[in-house]
């Protein structure tokens, strides 16, 4: 669905400011909904961009490495708290784990040693585990977020182990072809934008050198356009369970660690950056590589996401783009909120479950319970966020969210059958509050 006239011209409009404001030589944005491209603003001239232009992408490319790690484990053949040696024998940081390298909670330095991996050719695997020692620990694991490249070459090196495949091949079978994203590939494919460095005194340009970063890949290699990656935001909103389990894409997008301690607007989960903006969360990630920046930015609930490119490296252009993503997310949130399902009659529930219905009393608190057209039990108190409950057997449900998510309610009967209480995890509601529970 496109967007509404006037959310179009001001998504436009701050395109072109950032463009502008940011010294772009071209800047290309997507916005995302419901699976397809919405809207693309496009700004500058060097070159002219489009919807099938490539630029680098960076660090986005860290998402698809984790989506490739979930769909191994989700296939039993590794374990997020597996320590890096059993699949990397013999690394002198091997007891770190996975899970802690995926959300970059390992500790591990963010570089490998030698040159500055952006800007020199790559290395194969086995000479990038020969440089490692246990020195390349700053801190201790889980003591702090500390954001590492290293760890995203480590893990392209388990899946390679893994699977006896290396990771470019793997990606392309197990995720760009499925998706249709034909123009994200390795190396650059014509037609693609140059990058460069803006000088910062006479506004000239720099073409900065586009390097093959060897078993760095999964950190940062890959080349895509505004289509494809429209294409990825899509998947990362709403995933095809053949490629990966929801649950698995949700899991994902919980925090492994917070990365700004002072206002919590900030963390990391499995491979995904986390970002709050207002009451809402997003999840996506920031890409830089010389000459290119990169943004992606989801909100899942909506199916509604950001993506956007432009040729330029430098802290200005860096600043623009990766924000810019959020900022016009939320624009559009905001302008084109999501109009509610409409309201619909239900069939009467059966009459044990009707039972379950209406108030109930804890410790002096009521709640009031009700059954959804999906069959589940839903309440609480009133102002508080909902409590649902999953039928799992006669009498006995599973709770699905907040506080109880995990636990169950049993349904307490008296010697004719009637419902008098609920055990919610060993807290007994009663249908008046003078009742002992």
């Amino acid at each position: 669905m496109a967007l509404l006239p006037e959310t179009a011209r001001q998504v436009d409009l701050l395109v072109a400011r950032a463009q502008a404001e940011g010294r772009g030589p071209s800047l290309a944005l997507g916005v995302v909904r419901d699976g397809g491209l919405a809207h693309v603003a496009l700004a500058g001239e060097q070159p002219r961009p489009d919807a099938n232009l490539q630029y680098r992408i960076g660090s986005i490319s860290k998402t698809m490495t984790a989506v490739l790690v979930m769909q191994q484990r989700d296939a039993g053949r590794l374990a997020l708290d597996d320590p890096l040696d059993r699949h990397l024998p013999g690394t002198p940081v091997g007891a770190l784990t996975l899970r802690q390298l995926l959300g970059h909670a390992s500790g591990l330095q963010r570089e490998p040693d030698g040159q500055w991996w952006e800007r020199a050719a790559g290395t194969d695997l086995a000479t990038l585990l020969a440089g490692l020692t246990p020195a390349k620990i700053a801190h201790p694991p889980h003591h702090v977020y500390h954001y590492s490249n290293l760890a995203y070459g480590l893990l392209g090196g388990v899946l390679e182990r893994i699977t006896g495949t290396p990771w470019a091949d793997l990606l392309r079978e197990r995720l760009l072809e499925p998706l249709g994203m034909r123009r994200t590939t390795y190396h650059p494919t014509e037609p693609y934008a140059r990058g460069y460095v803006v000088h910062p005194w006479h506004d000239t340009l720099r073409e900065e050198p586009r390097t093959d970063t060897g078993a760095m890949a999964p950190a940062g290699q890959l080349w895509s356009t505004v289509e494809d990656l429209a294409r990825w935001a899509a998947f990362l909103a709403d995933p095809a369970p053949d490629l990966l389990a929801p649950a698995t894409l949700t899991e994902m997008c919980a925090p492994v660690v917070i990365s700004d301690l002072d206002a919590w607007t900030g963390g990391h989960g499995l491979g995904v950056e986390l970002y709050r903006v207002g009451e809402r969360v997003y999840v996506g990630h920031g890409g830089s590589m010389p000459g290119y920046v990169a943004g992606l930015a989801v909100h899942r609930p909506s199916r509604t996401a950001v993506v956007d490119y432009a040729n330029s490296y430098g802290l200005r252009a860096g600043h623009h783009v990766v924000g810019l993503a959020r900022d016009i997310l939320t624009l559009v949130l905001d302008a084109e909120p999501a109009a509610p399902a409409p309201w619909r009659p239900a069939e009467a529930p059966p009459a044990d479950l009707a039972e379950l219905t209406g108030r109930w009393w804890w410790m002096g608190g009521e709640y009031e319970f009700r059954i959804d057209p999906a069959g589940d039990l839903v309440g609480g108190q009133v102002g508080r966020p909902l409590l649902r409950f999953t039928p799992e057997a006669p009498d006995r449900w599973r709770g699905r969210s907040g506080s109880q998510d995990g636990e169950l309610l049993t349904v307490i009967r008296d010697e004719k059958g009637h419902a008098v209480a609920l055990d919610i995890a060993t807290f007994v509601f009663t249908r008046t509050p003078d009742q002992e529970p």
